[in-house]
């Protein structure tokens, strides 16, 4: 009986063991997983540019010059809508000035949404300060009006200038209008117009990551809903007791935890001396010397003065020595030797051996120049 108790008490000890041990990897596995929320997005999801040309008025002497035909004729065609005829070569102000106004249409943006805008000067105005927009459609590519733009604009900058002298902060004639556009028609989109069916676009598209998404879907939502179709886009089949409720089934949807796959990619950013790497980019075996020769040569230039007491011949004169000297300076480089390590191991190791950041680059661009650096090397 007591050692039956004893054997009892030993499996159970091995098994508490195990689950102790799996426990963290398990817990590693879920901390790589991601959301697919922060993967990609819904095709059909996306901003629309939209456009518009207008007028801004209201200011001190630096807008459009007279003589700007444009100009003149968008101010007439304005006057002529509250019933005023004036020719456009009547039209003489300096506190007009002719705009392109543009915006982003957001993808879920409704009817009575407010938006921002930019504006920007298209004739030859000084400074937009202090001006206002007049009201302004806003149009897209298919020529729709999708917003109406107007209201007092905010630049952050100035120009003031006389006599020929100039006073100039940022681009004045480069404004905003915070919420300045009000959404007069919303864009459908795909689940709106096919309830039934949805395709989730990856940001970076990757076979293996895209495959990994539609095995997700299909184990956790228990069901064979997904399937990959190319590189970046994933079809999903709506169950028809989700149909409507998608915002529901979407929101389970995206958070599907996935692992996805990457590509090994070494970012050099010149400019900053930045390194950013994957700390599992591998590199093959390689051999490594880094080193720096200094010639300095410098010139003591000097006068040779002869001591004469009393009056000096014809032929004593001053003459000018240059004395020169060569110094050669070979610091001792740097070597490294690596055996299937990744690229943070070398740049670790160039950092023990006290290689500055630029040498740092012009070595990984060597070993990638060598072949022997698996990954994108991408130089900013």
């Amino acid at each position: 009986m007591h050692r039956h108790v004893i054997r009892l008490a030993v499996r159970l000890l091995a098994v508490a063991m195990v689950a102790i041990q799996a426990a963290p990897a398990a817990a590693a596995a879920e901390s790589d997983l991601i959301r697919m929320k922060d993967l990609g997005k819904i095709q059909g999801w996306r901003e629309n540019a939209l456009i518009g040309y207008g007028i801004v008025s209201g200011l001190a002497g630096t807008g459009d010059a007279p003589t700007n035909r444009a100009t003149r004729q968008a101010l007439a065609n304005a006057l002529s809508q509250f019933n005023l005829t004036v020719p456009a070569d009547q039209v003489q102000s300096r506190n007009v000035a002719v705009v392109m106004v543009t915006a982003s249409l957001p993808a879920f943006a409704r009817e009575g949404d407010a938006i921002d805008v930019t504006v920007t000067s298209a004739g030859d105005a000084r400074s937009l300060v202090g001006g206002a927009l007049m009201m302004t459609p806003l149009k897209a590519a298919n020529g729709q009006v999708y917003a109406l733009a107007q209201g007092a604009l905010s630049v952050g900058g100035y120009r003031y200038d006389a006599n020929g002298n100039v006073v100039q902060k940022n681009h004045p004639t480069v404004g905003s209008v915070p919420g300045g556009a009000v959404v007069e028609a919303s864009v459908p989109r795909s689940e709106q117009t096919q309830p039934d069916k949805l395709t989730f676009v990856l940001q970076d598209a990757d076979y293996t990551t895209a495959e990994r998404v539609a095995e997700g879907i299909n184990a956790q939502l228990g069901e064979h809903l997904a399937q990959a179709r190319d590189a970046s886009g994933i079809d999903i089949q709506v169950p028809a007791a989700d149909r409507g409720q998608l915002v529901r089934f979407i929101a389970r949807l995206e958070s599907v935890g996935i692992e996805p796959d990457r590509r090994a990619k070494v970012v050099i950013n010149e400019r900053t001396g930045t390194i950013v790497s994957g700390g599992d980019v591998r590199i093959s075996k390689i051999v490594v010397s880094q080193g720096d020769l200094r010639v300095s040569i410098s010139t003591d230039n000097s006068v040779s003065q002869p001591l004469v007491l009393g009056r000096a011949g014809d032929a004593v004169r001053t003459q000018p020595v240059a004395n020169s000297t060569v110094d050669v300076v070979e610091s001792g480089g740097a070597g490294f030797v690596a055996a299937n390590n990744t690229v943070a191991d070398l740049v670790q190791s160039l950092a023990r051996l006290k290689t500055n950041t630029r040498d740092i680059i012009s070595v990984l661009r060597a070993v990638k120049a060598a072949g022997a650096l698996h990954a994108e090397l991408i130089v900013q």
